[in-house]
């Protein structure tokens, strides 16, 4: 496998991930209430919490993309 290959694949990581991380929030910003009444059936949760949990999940999801995907995205780009 070669830089530009190597370098290609984390670009197009990120790119998914991002548009997955766009999805989830596209999500909870236009269907909240659908959402948390499809969570609450499987969990006891409030409504503070739920939205608590879900916005620390869509944290740490960007900073696992950022330092997964594109860094080492960037850091190739640099090198090629």
């Amino acid at each position: 496998m070669t830089l530009e290959t190597l370098s290609d694949l984390f670009l197009w990581c990120t790119l998914i991930d991002f548009g997955l991380l766009l999805w989830w929030f596209g999500w909870l910003a236009l269907a909240p209430d659908w959402v948390f009444r499809l969570h609450s059936r499987w969990f006891p949760l409030s409504r503070e919490t739920f939205y608590a949990v879900h916005y620390a999940g869509m944290a740490l999801f960007k900073i696992g993309i950022i330092l997964l995907n594109l860094v080492p995205y960037l850091a190739l780009r640099i090198v090629i």
